[in-house]
Protein backbone atom coordinates (compact mmCIF):
# COMPACT_ATOMS: atom_id res chain seq x y z
CA UNK A 1 0.00 0.00 0.00
CA UNK A 2 1.43 3.34 -0.85
CA UNK A 3 1.77 6.23 1.31
CA UNK A 4 0.81 9.94 0.83
CA UNK A 5 3.78 11.95 0.97
CA UNK A 6 3.51 14.89 3.71
CA UNK A 7 5.09 18.10 3.11
CA UNK A 8 7.36 19.56 5.90
CA UNK A 9 4.79 22.37 6.86
CA UNK A 10 2.07 19.20 7.57
CA UNK A 11 4.83 18.05 10.20
CA UNK A 12 5.13 21.16 11.36
CA UNK A 13 1.32 21.90 11.99
CA UNK A 14 0.71 18.16 13.68
CA UNK A 15 3.90 19.33 16.45
CA UNK A 16 1.88 22.17 17.22
CA UNK A 17 -1.38 20.58 17.53
CA UNK A 18 0.48 17.94 19.69
CA UNK A 19 1.76 21.05 22.21
CA UNK A 20 -1.29 22.21 22.34
CA UNK A 21 -2.68 18.86 23.71
CA UNK A 22 -2.03 17.62 26.93
CA UNK A 23 -3.34 15.99 30.29
CA UNK A 24 -3.06 18.01 33.22
CA UNK A 25 -2.20 16.23 36.36
CA UNK A 26 -4.44 14.66 38.59
CA UNK A 27 -5.35 15.75 41.71
CA UNK A 28 -4.05 13.94 44.30
CA UNK A 29 -5.64 16.13 46.90
CA UNK A 30 -3.58 17.29 50.28
CA UNK A 31 -4.77 15.60 53.16
CA UNK A 32 -7.21 18.01 56.04
CA UNK A 33 -4.16 17.77 58.53
CA UNK A 34 -1.34 19.26 56.36
CA UNK A 35 -3.08 21.94 55.36
CA UNK A 36 -5.02 23.48 58.57
CA UNK A 37 -3.31 24.88 61.94
CA UNK A 38 -6.23 25.97 64.49
CA UNK A 39 -4.48 28.20 67.21
CA UNK A 40 -6.79 28.99 70.92
CA UNK A 41 -6.56 32.66 71.29
CA UNK A 42 -7.55 34.48 74.56
CA UNK A 43 -7.05 38.66 73.37
CA UNK A 44 -7.31 40.29 70.26
CA UNK A 45 -3.42 41.31 70.70
CA UNK A 46 -2.86 37.67 70.69
CA UNK A 47 -4.54 37.00 66.71
CA UNK A 48 -1.33 37.37 65.08
CA UNK A 49 0.83 36.45 67.81
CA UNK A 50 3.28 33.11 66.61
CA UNK A 51 3.51 32.09 70.19
CA UNK A 52 -0.51 31.39 70.75
CA UNK A 53 -1.46 27.88 71.96
CA UNK A 54 -2.06 25.39 68.82
CA UNK A 55 -4.07 22.44 69.15
CA UNK A 56 -3.58 18.86 67.80
CA UNK A 57 -7.17 17.58 66.86
CA UNK A 58 -7.49 13.89 66.93
CA UNK A 59 -8.51 13.53 63.11
CA UNK A 60 -8.97 16.14 61.05
CA UNK A 61 -9.31 14.16 57.89
CA UNK A 62 -12.46 12.85 59.45
CA UNK A 63 -14.78 15.95 58.55
CA UNK A 64 -13.54 15.96 54.85
CA UNK A 65 -15.46 13.46 52.67
CA UNK A 66 -14.80 9.33 53.14
CA UNK A 67 -10.62 9.76 52.07
CA UNK A 68 -10.07 13.04 54.46
CA UNK A 69 -8.53 15.03 51.46
CA UNK A 70 -9.37 18.43 50.16
CA UNK A 71 -9.10 18.88 46.36
CA UNK A 72 -9.12 21.48 43.98
CA UNK A 73 -6.41 24.10 45.32
CA UNK A 74 -2.72 24.85 44.92
CA UNK A 75 -0.70 26.04 48.04
CA UNK A 76 -3.89 25.83 50.49
CA UNK A 77 -3.53 26.97 53.97
CA UNK A 78 -6.33 27.29 56.30
CA UNK A 79 -5.98 29.21 59.99
CA UNK A 80 -8.31 28.78 62.36
CA UNK A 81 -8.06 30.51 65.66
CA UNK A 82 -10.84 29.99 68.45
CA UNK A 83 -11.32 32.16 71.67
CA UNK A 84 -10.71 30.90 74.52
CA UNK A 85 -13.18 33.50 76.14
CA UNK A 86 -16.18 32.71 73.71
CA UNK A 87 -15.86 29.57 71.56
CA UNK A 88 -16.11 31.56 68.45
CA UNK A 89 -13.87 30.38 65.55
CA UNK A 90 -12.54 32.30 62.01
CA UNK A 91 -10.64 30.16 59.70
CA UNK A 92 -8.66 32.10 57.40
CA UNK A 93 -8.16 30.45 53.92
CA UNK A 94 -5.55 31.31 51.55
CA UNK A 95 -4.14 29.39 48.14
CA UNK A 96 -2.77 29.95 45.07
CA UNK A 97 -5.01 28.86 42.68
CA UNK A 98 -8.12 26.55 42.38
CA UNK A 99 -9.08 24.55 39.71
CA UNK A 100 -11.20 21.33 38.93
CA UNK A 101 -8.66 18.60 38.10
CA UNK A 102 -10.89 15.67 38.15
CA UNK A 103 -12.05 15.57 42.20
CA UNK A 104 -14.06 18.39 42.13
CA UNK A 105 -13.25 21.40 44.32
CA UNK A 106 -14.17 20.96 48.00
CA UNK A 107 -16.35 23.36 49.06
CA UNK A 108 -14.54 24.65 52.60
CA UNK A 109 -16.64 26.81 53.93
CA UNK A 110 -19.54 23.83 53.88
CA UNK A 111 -16.82 21.43 55.46
CA UNK A 112 -15.77 23.83 58.41
CA UNK A 113 -19.15 24.31 59.40
CA UNK A 114 -19.67 21.03 59.76
CA UNK A 115 -16.87 21.48 62.83
CA UNK A 116 -17.71 24.76 63.73
CA UNK A 117 -21.33 25.16 63.06
CA UNK A 118 -22.85 28.70 64.29
CA UNK A 119 -19.81 29.35 65.93
CA UNK A 120 -17.92 29.73 63.06
CA UNK A 121 -17.87 33.52 62.27
CA UNK A 122 -17.24 35.38 58.86
CA UNK A 123 -15.09 37.75 59.03
CA UNK A 124 -11.64 39.11 61.58
CA UNK A 125 -13.41 41.77 62.48
CA UNK A 126 -16.34 40.29 63.96
CA UNK A 127 -14.14 37.63 65.53
CA UNK A 128 -11.86 40.57 67.33
CA UNK A 129 -15.42 42.69 67.91
CA UNK A 130 -16.46 39.00 70.14
CA UNK A 131 -13.96 39.68 72.50
CA UNK A 132 -15.32 42.86 73.80
CA UNK A 133 -18.98 41.94 73.23
CA UNK A 134 -18.47 38.36 74.98
CA UNK A 135 -16.12 39.41 77.63
CA UNK A 136 -18.91 38.29 80.40
CA UNK A 137 -19.73 35.09 78.27
CA UNK A 138 -18.63 32.40 80.95
CA UNK A 139 -20.03 34.85 83.73
CA UNK A 140 -23.64 35.42 82.83
CA UNK A 141 -24.23 31.79 81.36
CA UNK A 142 -23.38 29.98 85.19
CA UNK A 143 -24.96 32.76 87.14
CA UNK A 144 -27.43 30.23 87.16
CA UNK A 145 -25.52 27.48 87.90
CA UNK A 146 -24.51 25.57 91.18
CA UNK A 147 -21.30 26.20 92.52
CA UNK A 148 -19.85 22.99 94.05
CA UNK A 149 -16.36 23.27 95.31
CA UNK A 150 -13.67 25.82 95.54
CA UNK A 151 -9.64 24.99 95.16
CA UNK A 152 -5.97 27.11 94.85
CA UNK A 153 -3.70 25.51 92.49
CA UNK A 154 -0.39 26.78 92.89
CA UNK A 155 2.81 26.70 90.34
CA UNK A 156 3.50 27.79 86.87
CA UNK A 157 -0.11 28.15 85.20
CA UNK A 158 0.18 28.84 81.81
CA UNK A 159 -2.68 30.21 79.73
CA UNK A 160 -2.98 30.10 75.70
CA UNK A 161 -0.94 33.34 75.59
CA UNK A 162 1.42 31.45 77.27
CA UNK A 163 1.40 33.99 80.22
CA UNK A 164 2.63 32.62 83.94
CA UNK A 165 0.72 33.16 87.12
CA UNK A 166 2.08 31.76 90.23
CA UNK A 167 -1.38 30.12 91.31
CA UNK A 168 -4.98 30.11 90.26
CA UNK A 169 -8.28 29.63 91.56
CA UNK A 170 -10.85 27.34 90.22
CA UNK A 171 -14.25 26.04 91.05
CA UNK A 172 -16.34 23.22 89.64
CA UNK A 173 -20.08 24.33 88.56
CA UNK A 174 -23.25 22.24 87.88
CA UNK A 175 -25.35 23.32 85.11
CA UNK A 176 -28.55 21.45 84.21
CA UNK A 177 -29.33 20.49 80.40
CA UNK A 178 -32.85 21.24 79.78
CA UNK A 179 -31.99 25.02 80.28
CA UNK A 180 -31.25 27.80 77.54
CA UNK A 181 -28.09 28.79 78.69
CA UNK A 182 -26.93 25.26 79.31
CA UNK A 183 -27.72 24.30 75.34
CA UNK A 184 -26.45 27.66 74.56
CA UNK A 185 -22.95 27.13 76.61
CA UNK A 186 -22.78 23.79 75.18
CA UNK A 187 -23.15 24.16 71.35
CA UNK A 188 -19.98 26.66 71.99
CA UNK A 189 -17.57 23.60 73.02
CA UNK A 190 -18.96 21.46 70.64
CA UNK A 191 -16.60 22.09 67.94
CA UNK A 192 -13.45 21.21 70.26
CA UNK A 193 -14.95 18.31 71.76
CA UNK A 194 -14.99 17.24 68.35
CA UNK A 195 -11.73 17.67 67.69
CA UNK A 196 -10.17 16.73 71.04
CA UNK A 197 -11.94 14.11 71.72
CA UNK A 198 -11.84 10.84 69.70
CA UNK A 199 -15.02 8.97 68.96
CA UNK A 200 -16.72 11.83 70.58
CA UNK A 201 -20.59 12.99 69.25
CA UNK A 202 -22.88 15.82 71.12
CA UNK A 203 -25.33 15.53 73.56
CA UNK A 204 -28.49 16.07 73.32
CA UNK A 205 -29.23 19.26 75.76
CA UNK A 206 -32.78 18.91 75.60
CA UNK A 207 -32.51 16.12 78.20
CA UNK A 208 -32.94 16.86 81.74
CA UNK A 209 -31.06 14.42 82.60
CA UNK A 210 -27.74 15.45 81.44
CA UNK A 211 -25.51 17.40 83.49
CA UNK A 212 -22.82 19.63 82.92
CA UNK A 213 -19.96 20.33 85.14
CA UNK A 214 -17.86 23.17 84.39
CA UNK A 215 -14.05 24.23 85.41
CA UNK A 216 -14.14 28.00 85.89
CA UNK A 217 -10.83 29.74 86.80
CA UNK A 218 -11.16 33.14 87.89
CA UNK A 219 -8.32 35.62 87.37
CA UNK A 220 -7.98 39.18 88.59
CA UNK A 221 -7.17 41.50 85.62
CA UNK A 222 -4.87 44.35 85.15
CA UNK A 223 -7.93 46.99 85.94
CA UNK A 224 -9.05 44.44 89.46
CA UNK A 225 -11.97 43.02 87.61
CA UNK A 226 -12.53 39.57 88.48
CA UNK A 227 -12.65 37.20 84.74
CA UNK A 228 -14.04 34.56 84.68
CA UNK A 229 -12.49 31.26 82.06
CA UNK A 230 -14.07 28.22 81.29
CA UNK A 231 -11.17 25.73 80.99
CA UNK A 232 -12.66 22.33 81.03
CA UNK A 233 -15.63 20.71 81.07
CA UNK A 234 -17.72 17.09 81.62
CA UNK A 235 -21.09 15.61 80.25
CA UNK A 236 -22.65 13.07 83.11
CA UNK A 237 -25.87 11.49 82.12
CA UNK A 238 -28.11 10.78 85.39
CA UNK A 239 -29.80 6.84 84.51
CA UNK A 240 -32.78 5.87 86.37
CA UNK A 241 -31.39 2.61 88.52
CA UNK A 242 -34.70 0.29 89.80
CA UNK A 243 -36.52 0.39 92.26
CA UNK A 244 -35.79 4.60 93.49
CA UNK A 245 -32.12 5.24 92.96
CA UNK A 246 -30.21 6.83 90.13
CA UNK A 247 -26.40 5.79 88.54
CA UNK A 248 -24.27 8.78 87.08
CA UNK A 249 -22.44 7.87 83.83
CA UNK A 250 -19.35 9.99 83.10
CA UNK A 251 -20.08 10.43 78.92
CA UNK A 252 -17.33 13.32 78.00
CA UNK A 253 -14.90 15.08 79.67
CA UNK A 254 -11.97 17.61 78.02
CA UNK A 255 -9.69 20.25 79.82
CA UNK A 256 -8.49 22.48 77.30
CA UNK A 257 -4.93 21.96 76.34
CA UNK A 258 -3.30 25.38 77.66
CA UNK A 259 -4.39 23.83 81.04
CA UNK A 260 -4.05 19.84 80.63
CA UNK A 261 -1.42 17.87 82.78
CA UNK A 262 -1.84 20.15 85.80
CA UNK A 263 -4.50 18.41 87.93
CA UNK A 264 -7.68 19.86 86.67
CA UNK A 265 -9.41 16.95 85.64
CA UNK A 266 -8.37 15.12 88.74
CA UNK A 267 -9.82 17.86 90.65
CA UNK A 268 -13.06 17.75 88.27
CA UNK A 269 -13.27 13.55 88.73
CA UNK A 270 -13.19 13.79 92.63
CA UNK A 271 -15.84 16.67 92.35
CA UNK A 272 -18.02 14.39 91.05
CA UNK A 273 -16.98 11.21 93.24
CA UNK A 274 -18.20 13.81 95.77
CA UNK A 275 -21.73 14.41 94.22
CA UNK A 276 -22.30 10.54 93.85
CA UNK A 277 -21.55 9.93 97.80
CA UNK A 278 -23.47 13.75 98.65
CA UNK A 279 -26.82 12.20 96.55
CA UNK A 280 -26.02 8.84 97.59
CA UNK A 281 -26.43 7.22 94.14
CA UNK A 282 -26.02 3.89 93.36
CA UNK A 283 -22.80 4.11 91.76
CA UNK A 284 -20.67 6.35 89.18
CA UNK A 285 -19.48 5.15 86.28
CA UNK A 286 -17.26 6.09 82.99
CA UNK A 287 -18.64 5.16 79.02
CA UNK A 288 -15.62 4.09 77.09
CA UNK A 289 -12.49 5.89 79.07
CA UNK A 290 -9.85 6.73 76.35
CA UNK A 291 -6.08 5.19 77.86
CA UNK A 292 -5.02 8.87 79.76
CA UNK A 293 -8.38 9.36 81.60
CA UNK A 294 -8.52 5.89 82.81
CA UNK A 295 -4.72 5.90 84.14
CA UNK A 296 -6.00 8.93 86.42
CA UNK A 297 -9.19 7.56 87.18
CA UNK A 298 -7.31 4.88 88.65
CA UNK A 299 -5.27 6.78 90.04
CA UNK A 300 -7.33 8.71 91.66
CA UNK A 301 -9.75 5.39 92.76
CA UNK A 302 -6.91 3.80 93.97
CA UNK A 303 -5.62 6.69 96.62
CA UNK A 304 -9.26 6.56 97.93
CA UNK A 305 -9.01 2.52 97.96
CA UNK A 306 -5.90 3.00 100.34
CA UNK A 307 -7.47 5.55 102.78
CA UNK A 308 -11.29 2.88 103.10
CA UNK A 309 -10.39 0.98 105.96
CA UNK A 310 -13.50 -1.92 105.50
CA UNK A 311 -10.94 -3.48 102.94
CA UNK A 312 -7.62 -2.69 104.27
CA UNK A 313 -7.79 -6.09 106.31
CA UNK A 314 -8.58 -7.71 103.20
CA UNK A 315 -5.87 -6.62 101.07
CA UNK A 316 -3.28 -7.73 103.74
CA UNK A 317 -4.60 -11.22 104.15
CA UNK A 318 -4.34 -11.19 99.99
CA UNK A 319 -0.91 -10.63 99.77
CA UNK A 320 -0.09 -12.51 102.64
CA UNK A 321 -1.25 -15.68 100.66
CA UNK A 322 0.43 -14.55 97.81
CA UNK A 323 3.44 -14.91 99.99
CA UNK A 324 3.31 -18.31 100.43
CA UNK A 325 5.31 -20.22 97.35
CA UNK A 326 5.19 -19.89 94.07
CA UNK A 327 2.50 -20.08 92.44
CA UNK A 328 4.04 -20.15 88.81
CA UNK A 329 5.28 -23.56 89.87
CA UNK A 330 1.80 -24.51 90.92
CA UNK A 331 -0.59 -27.03 88.46
CA UNK A 332 -3.36 -24.32 88.53
CA UNK A 333 -3.01 -20.65 89.32
CA UNK A 334 -6.20 -19.04 90.16
CA UNK A 335 -7.34 -15.19 89.75
CA UNK A 336 -7.50 -13.29 92.98
CA UNK A 337 -10.41 -11.43 93.49
CA UNK A 338 -12.27 -9.32 96.50
CA UNK A 339 -14.88 -11.20 98.25
CA UNK A 340 -18.25 -9.61 97.20
CA UNK A 341 -19.19 -8.14 100.54
CA UNK A 342 -15.57 -6.31 99.52
CA UNK A 343 -16.98 -5.44 96.29
CA UNK A 344 -20.47 -4.28 97.53
CA UNK A 345 -19.08 -2.05 100.57
CA UNK A 346 -16.45 -0.35 98.07
CA UNK A 347 -19.61 0.37 95.76
CA UNK A 348 -21.81 1.95 98.67
CA UNK A 349 -19.00 3.79 100.52
CA UNK A 350 -17.24 5.12 97.85
CA UNK A 351 -19.23 4.36 94.46
CA UNK A 352 -16.84 2.79 92.19
CA UNK A 353 -18.05 0.18 90.56
CA UNK A 354 -17.13 -3.52 90.54
CA UNK A 355 -15.39 -3.31 87.52
CA UNK A 356 -13.47 -0.45 88.47
CA UNK A 357 -12.77 -1.46 92.01
CA UNK A 358 -11.22 -4.87 90.12
CA UNK A 359 -8.93 -2.64 88.06
CA UNK A 360 -8.08 -0.93 91.30
CA UNK A 361 -7.44 -4.11 93.30
CA UNK A 362 -4.53 -5.37 91.38
CA UNK A 363 -2.68 -1.89 91.99
CA UNK A 364 -3.72 -2.54 95.96
CA UNK A 365 -1.47 -5.70 95.83
CA UNK A 366 1.49 -4.66 94.07
CA UNK A 367 1.76 -2.23 96.65
CA UNK A 368 1.10 -3.75 99.26
CA UNK A 369 3.97 -6.44 98.83
CA UNK A 370 6.50 -3.38 99.39
CA UNK A 371 9.27 -4.49 98.86
CA UNK A 372 7.94 -6.08 95.64
CA UNK A 373 11.03 -7.35 93.94
CA UNK A 374 10.47 -11.08 95.99
CA UNK A 375 6.93 -11.37 95.06
CA UNK A 376 7.05 -10.13 91.85
CA UNK A 377 6.55 -13.50 90.29
CA UNK A 378 3.90 -14.31 91.83
CA UNK A 379 2.12 -11.04 91.45
CA UNK A 380 2.87 -11.49 87.38
CA UNK A 381 1.50 -14.98 88.19
CA UNK A 382 -1.74 -13.53 89.06
CA UNK A 383 -2.12 -11.04 86.25
CA UNK A 384 -0.92 -13.69 83.81
CA UNK A 385 -3.95 -15.95 85.09
CA UNK A 386 -6.54 -12.86 84.83
CA UNK A 387 -5.16 -12.01 81.43
CA UNK A 388 -5.84 -15.30 80.38
CA UNK A 389 -9.03 -15.34 81.91
CA UNK A 390 -10.28 -12.05 80.31
CA UNK A 391 -9.00 -13.46 76.79
CA UNK A 392 -9.29 -17.20 76.75
CA UNK A 393 -12.04 -17.99 79.08
CA UNK A 394 -12.85 -21.54 79.89
CA UNK A 395 -10.15 -22.31 77.37
CA UNK A 396 -7.08 -21.21 79.67
CA UNK A 397 -7.82 -24.05 81.66
CA UNK A 398 -8.85 -22.60 84.79
CA UNK A 399 -13.01 -22.35 84.85
CA UNK A 400 -14.81 -22.57 88.03
CA UNK A 401 -14.74 -21.36 91.45
CA UNK A 402 -12.56 -21.20 94.55
CA UNK A 403 -13.09 -19.78 98.29
CA UNK A 404 -9.93 -20.62 100.41
CA UNK A 405 -10.33 -19.65 103.57
CA UNK A 406 -8.21 -17.09 105.65
CA UNK A 407 -7.51 -17.47 109.74
CA UNK A 408 -9.56 -13.86 110.81
CA UNK A 409 -9.93 -12.52 113.99
CA UNK A 410 -12.93 -10.73 112.88
CA UNK A 411 -16.20 -11.21 111.01
CA UNK A 412 -16.21 -14.98 109.17
CA UNK A 413 -17.54 -12.75 106.31
CA UNK A 414 -14.04 -11.07 105.63
CA UNK A 415 -12.45 -14.79 106.13
CA UNK A 416 -11.88 -15.87 102.90
CA UNK A 417 -10.81 -14.86 99.53
CA UNK A 418 -12.02 -15.96 96.44
CA UNK A 419 -10.37 -17.14 93.15
CA UNK A 420 -12.50 -17.16 90.55
CA UNK A 421 -11.48 -18.73 87.09
CA UNK A 422 -15.04 -18.75 84.47
CA UNK A 423 -15.43 -17.16 81.22
CA UNK A 424 -15.52 -13.07 80.46
CA UNK A 425 -17.48 -13.28 77.18
CA UNK A 426 -16.63 -9.55 76.64
CA UNK A 427 -13.07 -9.94 75.19
CA UNK A 428 -12.64 -7.84 72.89
CA UNK A 429 -8.98 -8.66 72.23
CA UNK A 430 -8.23 -10.72 69.01
CA UNK A 431 -5.76 -13.88 69.74
CA UNK A 432 -4.16 -15.81 67.17
CA UNK A 433 -5.16 -19.21 66.52
CA UNK A 434 -1.40 -20.69 66.82
CA UNK A 435 -0.80 -21.69 70.09
CA UNK A 436 3.39 -20.20 70.15
CA UNK A 437 2.11 -16.99 68.80
CA UNK A 438 -1.28 -16.80 71.25
CA UNK A 439 1.48 -17.52 74.10
CA UNK A 440 3.93 -14.48 72.68
CA UNK A 441 0.96 -12.35 72.38
CA UNK A 442 -0.75 -13.14 76.02
CA UNK A 443 3.36 -12.63 77.09
CA UNK A 444 3.07 -9.06 76.28
CA UNK A 445 -0.67 -8.14 76.56
CA UNK A 446 0.90 -9.31 80.99
CA UNK A 447 4.18 -7.12 80.88
CA UNK A 448 2.11 -4.31 79.57
CA UNK A 449 -0.65 -4.66 82.30
CA UNK A 450 2.15 -5.10 84.77
CA UNK A 451 4.00 -1.92 83.10
CA UNK A 452 0.88 -0.13 83.97
CA UNK A 453 0.38 -1.15 87.17
CA UNK A 454 3.61 0.10 88.72
CA UNK A 455 3.36 3.12 87.07
CA UNK A 456 0.15 3.52 88.76
CA UNK A 457 1.31 2.46 92.27
CA UNK A 458 4.38 4.66 91.53
CA UNK A 459 2.07 7.85 91.63
CA UNK A 460 0.09 6.66 93.93
CA UNK A 461 2.85 5.89 97.04
CA UNK A 462 5.08 9.50 95.84
CA UNK A 463 1.39 11.20 96.42
CA UNK A 464 0.99 9.49 99.81
CA UNK A 465 4.80 9.95 100.13
CA UNK A 466 4.22 13.84 99.55
CA UNK A 467 1.28 14.47 102.16
CA UNK A 468 2.94 12.60 104.56
CA UNK A 469 0.20 9.16 104.88
CA UNK A 470 2.08 5.74 105.52
CA UNK A 471 2.14 3.53 102.44
CA UNK A 472 1.82 -0.11 104.62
Amino acid sequence: MGQKQRSSSDVDNEVKKRRRVGFSGVDVGVEAKDCITIYLVSSKEEFDAPESFVIHPVDLNSFFDDDGKIYGYEGLKITIRVSSISFYAYADITFQSSADRGKGITDLKSALQTIFAETLVDSKDEFLQKFLMDNDFVRTTISNGEALKHKAFKGNICDSNQNMDSSTHVEVVRLLAGKMATGQLYSHLIPLTLLLVDGSSPIDVTDPHWELYLVIQKKTDQQGEIQFRLIGFTAVYRFFHYPDDSRLRLSQILVLPPYQHKGYGRFLLEVLYDVAISENVFDFTVEEPLDHFQHVRTCVDTLRLLRFDPIQNIVTKAVSLLKQGKLSKKTHCPRLLPPPSAIEDVRKSLKINKQQFLQCWEVLIYIGFNPVDKNMENFVSIISNRVKYDILGKDSGTSGKQLIEVPSDVDQELSFVMFKSEANDTSAVHMDDNQANQEEQLQKLVQEKVKEIQLIAEKVTMHLGSSGVAVN
